[in-house]
């Protein structure tokens, strides 16, 4: 069996964007993959343009081999766009050898250690009444891990983002919340590396200790050094690692126990042949998995395998829950996809990933890059979304 063709499909769906790839064989298997890096698909389309040459006629067992070719085939190593481009590449691959053998993807992984996987649900609010409201309902539903999402500043129409009123506002909402619900749900809240180590530290300041389960990604994540410091002054544990490409960008976290929970993203980190690199690192250090989830089925799927093969597993994040319909997962664009069973995925047995993708759908439809939103401090300065 040889890779005969790699073929991208940008697509619009929901609020943003996707990059799925196909990579076909000779023997008439292929598999899908996806690229995580959300909002900059045409630059990922254009590694894996260059990675073409090196993919053609090369065995598409050969998973290991080729991920080394893709990544230290050229002087300049890694990056957020190849290793994206290479996550999308290596999750098709264990697609088409999922297939090939008859088996699914996490028995290429060492087999499931657990027969479903836990979700938390990421619930999303611009005031204290939708935070209140929208939680009792998913607590209804039978999700007891939420993840928080702040979205006051929608509040204006001008995309003005002021960190400290953020957490005034924020802090007091979150408290409320934790008195409502009681002290049994996981609670994390997610802000977006918007805050600076000061401000992360006042609000975690303002509310009472056993409110917040996790705090994701307060501030940027570039310096270990910083969030080192920062983990020095709080007693919340971080969820850190989203924006990783690869287990190096994860080891100063990992082995200086400054992150609690490692946010993967096997779209992003270099697909399932990395992911599972930085698993093992995390299980060393009892530091536990969150994989980072906001794509669509293709991701979703990935993750599962990934989560049903590592003993080391917290959560898997879930967007599309019923409080909030994101629209990722099409069914228009993915006729075959994981489904949630309640707060949970129940771990498939079909081989290979167990997604399909609309192709002839996707070309029919005009694709338009889609830009994250910008937002400004009230003196004019850009902040971070």
């Amino acid at each position: 069996m040889k890779i005969a063709a790699v073929k991208t499909f940008p697509i619009n769906i929901g609020f943003g964007s996707q990059l799925v790839i196909k990579v076909e064989t000779d023997s008439g298997i292929y598999g899908w993959g996806a690229s995580g890096l959300s909002g900059r698909e045409l630059a990922v389309m254009g590694a894996i343009d260059h990675f073409c040459s090196s993919l053609i006629g090369k065995d598409p067992h050969q998973i290991g081999a080729i991920w080394q070719d893709l990544y230290r085939g050229q002087y300049f190593e890694g990056g957020r766009v190849l290793t994206a481009a290479i996550s999308a590449v290596d999750i098709a691959l264990h697609d088409i050898k999922g297939k090939s053998y008859g088996v699914p993807v996490y028995e290429l992984l060492g087999g499931k250690q657990r027969n479903h996987v836990d979700c938390f649900a990421s619930l999303r609010f611009t005031s204290k009444e939708e935070l209140l409201t929208r939680a009792k309902n998913l607590i209804k539903e039978g999700w007891n891990v939420l993840r928080l999402a702040p979205a006051e500043y929608e509040a204006n129409s001008e995309g003005i983002f002021e960190p400290r009123e953020s957490i005034a506002k924020v802090a007091q909402w979150v408290t409320s919340l934790r008195k409502e619900i009681g002290p049994e749900p996981t609670i994390g809240i997610d802000y977006h590396h918007r805050l600076s180590a000061a401000e992360t530290y006042s609000f975690l300041e303002r509310m009472p200790v056993g409110t917040l389960d996790f705090i994701e990604e307060p501030i940027r994540d570039e310096t270990p050094e910083a969030y080192q410091s920062l983990r020095k002054m709080v007693n919340v544990p971080f969820a850190i690692g989203e924006e990783f490409a690869s287990k190096w960008q994860f080891r100063p976290y990992i082995e200086g126990g400054i992150t609690q929970f490692a946010r993967v993203d096997v779209c992003n980190v270099g697909g399932l042949t990395e992911a599972m690199k930085v698993a093992a690192m995390a299980e060393v250090h009892y530091i536990d998995l969150m994989p980072h989830n906001p794509l669509g089925p293709i991701c979703t799927a990935a993750s599962i395998h990934l989560a049903a093969a590592c003993p080391n597993f917290a959560w898997l994040e879930e967007i599309n829950t019923p409080v909030e319909q994101s629209g990722t997962n099409n069914k228009e664009f993915y006729p075959v996809q994981p489904k949630l069973a309640g707060s949970r995925y129940i771990v498939p047995s079909t081989p290979g990933l167990g997604v399909e993708f609309n192709e002839e759908l996707a070309l029919s439809t005009k694709f338009k890059p889609v830009e994250t939103p910008r937002l400004r401090k009230r003196d004019g300065s850009y902040t971070n979304w």
